[in-house]
């Protein structure tokens, strides 16, 4: 199983900047998908990027252009670059990896704790 640990949330004001990690460990063949999801309050949980092992890239459409995923394998972690930050940016965000395990079929997944993050002046 895969644990999950994330971090980098905090305060900012709209149009600044943070970046969140979020590790990896446990036992896995290989991970394959890494992916940033957030919740914000009263809503459901939305993929913001993901990532694959390949280094294939998919971004919500309102983070594209703001947001940077990326990826360091040899580290089994995920950064998530935030610039131009916005208010209905803030809310809970959680890190999620899909990945195989060693004689085992099919792809497991793990969440992460989440970390808020809130955009406000």
């Amino acid at each position: 199983q895969v644990q999950l640990v994330e971090s980098g949330g905090g305060l900012v004001q709209p149009g600044g900047s943070l970046r969140l990690s979020c590790a990896a460990s446990g036992s896995f063949s290989r991970i394959v998908t890494m992916a940033w999801y957030r919740q914000a309050p009263e809503k459901q949980r939305e993929l913001v990027a993901a990532i694959t092992s390949g280094g294939g890239i998919n971004y919500k459409d309102s983070v594209k252009g703001r947001f940077t995923i990326s990826r360091d394998n040899a580290k089994n972690t995920v950064y998530l670059q935030m610039n131009s930050l916005k208010p209905e940016d803030t809310a809970i965000y959680y890190c999620n990896a899909e990945y195989n395990r060693w004689q085992r079929v099919g792809v497991y997944a793990s969440w992460g704790q989440g970390t808020q993050v809130t955009v406000s002046s």
